[in-house]
């Protein structure tokens, strides 16, 4: 890009910043997604080179779209994200292409900033046709370097890693060993100071593996004193993937009694799913999930014996959690609690009937239901209290439970959609599944199952459009931690569902063994 300078937008990178490569795109958006208590002033050029006149030249640009576009109201195709009140268009992309209206074929030759591009393109909004242009650009010509091969700037991995794993999308852990490997590439042995960072990196990571495995096995003996995995053999005891779902959420030390009292919904929702698959005849569930919507003591003696055990620690254990949100925050939420696994087991009961029928529903029936049954909706209750959100009435709460059901369903539908693309059903499970893949392509008899796959794909896409914006909307400090931690439970999924030919999940495996073992 070195050509056409005056148009770039990309930032060198920084040896020490946790993003390898990124734009002012990435850096304004990512304030505005996940830190909206901060107030960025300017963009930071982090280390001087013989381009400094280049960079100075970014930074005009960019000043002259934020003044040009500070009174200027959002549009349908205006990228309108809040940084100190101004709104920055998706237009500052029209720097990388030419009078023709296409991307400038020059910029193929700087792999670096391809990378950079690619990176902010996964913060876009729906609607936003010019940065899905420039995310298929920077891809293909990423793609095409990897298939040559050649000996350009940027080893192979990181841009493999880039495109697998982009930062936005990925959970921070699992990236922090590329942006350690893609600094050494540039500044090997050029910082001083740069051992002592790392050791100063390397004791906290340490300090907060010794944390999580503390509350891993308070945990595991919190699973093992309520019995239901040798009441119930065949559901799946898996403490440690659950507890991974909380840790990566949170991963704030500070945030261990939510660590822990996050798991436990996370426990349940593996349990009772497995009780709706694996044990229950209809009847039997339709009792179990009336005795949910009753939740009350005497709603345990109409259900069967391998039941009541399941029942009773779900209502007990639930009641202790509200209880806690109680006395840490001065609120109590149990109603709210409450009525997410009443939909949750409604939710169940409805596929455990189409399937006991043989009945294969529409994918827009299919996905409605199946948004609800992923028990994400139920993490998120229980996410958005532990963190002491909910407090005040819904005229005065600054952000209440009602203002996150968009991004809730975004996070569900995710889930959803990332399940039903795995090509192995979970490890363990012998029960009936279904998929939007299998209806959809009952819907769409002329749709090849590779189409229905690439439709699923699309589909996540949008949803994590929808996601950022959703994001960008909670622009206000009380929600910036839940929406971080929502955020993280998005990126986790992947890892949750992506199988490899095996059945094993890989990914997850090595973020297991990096944090926890």
């Amino acid at each position: 890009m070195s050509s056409c300078s005056s148009r770039s937008l990309l930032l060198p990178a920084s040896s020490l910043s946790p993003w390898p490569c990124y734009s002012p795109t990435i850096l304004l958006r990512s304030f505005a997604v996940m830190n909206p208590e901060m107030k960025p002033v300017g963009v930071a050029v982090c280390r001087a080179t013989a381009h400094e006149e280049r960079w100075r030249n970014i930074d005009v640009i960019i000043s002259d779209h934020l003044i040009k576009l500070a009174a200027a109201p959002p549009t349908p195709t205006t990228c309108t994200f809040t940084v100190q009140g101004y709104y920055v268009s998706a237009d500052v992309f029209n720097n990388f292409k030419g009078k023709d209206g296409k991307f400038l074929e020059e910029l193929q030759h700087d792999i670096r900033g391809l990378m950079a591009l690619y990176e902010a393109a996964q913060l876009s909004f729906n609607g936003e046709t010019i940065i899905d242009e420039a995310q298929d650009f920077s891809r293909l010509h990423l793609s095409a370097y990897l298939h040559q091969n050649q000996n350009l700037c940027c080893d192979e991995e990181a841009i493999r890693n880039t495109l697998r794993h982009p930062l936005h999308k990925t959970i921070p852990r699992l990236n922090s060993g590329k942006s350690w490997s893609y600094g050494d590439h540039l500044l090997k042995g050029s910082k001083v100071w740069e051992k002592s960072l790392r050791e100063l990196v390397d004791m906290e990571f340490l300090s907060a593996k010794s944390l999580h495995q503390e509350e891993l096995l308070q945990i595991s003996k919190w699973w093992k004193d309520l019995g239901l995995g040798e009441k119930l053999p065949k559901a799946r005891n898996q403490a440690v993937k659950w507890y991974t779902w909380s840790m990566a959420s949170m991963n704030d030390p500070r945030l261990s009694f939510q660590r822990i009292q996050l798991t436990k919904p996370i426990a349940f929702i593996y349990l009772i799913d497995d009780i709706f698959d694996l044990y229950g005849t209809i009847h039997e569930l339709t009792l179990f999930t009336q005795a949910i919507n009753r939740w009350d003591d005497t709603a345990i003696d109409m259900l069967p014996e391998y039941m009541r055990m399941s029942y009773k620690a779900l209502v007990d254990t639930t009641n202790e959690i509200a209880h806690n949100i109680h006395k840490k925050h001065g609120h109590n939420p149990i109603n709210a609690i409450k009525a997410t696994w009443a939909s949750l087991c409604d939710a169940f009961l409805v596929e455990a009937r189409w399937f006991a029928r043989g009945e294969l529903p529409t994918a827009e029936e299919y996905l409605k239901n199946g948004k609800v049954s992923t028990g994400m909706h139920v993490v998120l209750v229980h996410l958005f209290f532990l963190l002491g959100l909910g407090g005040g009435t819904d005229d005065d709460e600054i952000i209440n439970l009602n203002h996150t059901s968009k991004l809730t369903s975004s996070i569900a539908t995710i889930l959803r959609l990332w399940d039903d693309l795995g090509s192995s059903k979970d490890e363990q499970q012998d029960g009936e599944d279904g998929s939007y893949i299998t209806c959809y392509m009952k819907d769409e008899p002329n749709v090849t199952a590779e189409q229905a796959r690439q439709h699923v794909v699309d589909m996540i896409l949008h949803e994590w459009r929808n996601l950022n914006q959703e994001c960008f909307r909670l622009n206000h400090f009380s929600a910036a931690s839940f929406k971080r931690s929502s955020l993280n439970l998005a990126r986790m999924i992947p890892l949750m569902y992506t199988y490899d030919e095996n059945q094993r999940l890989p990914l997850l495996e090595e973020y297991i063994r990096s944090t926890l073992c």
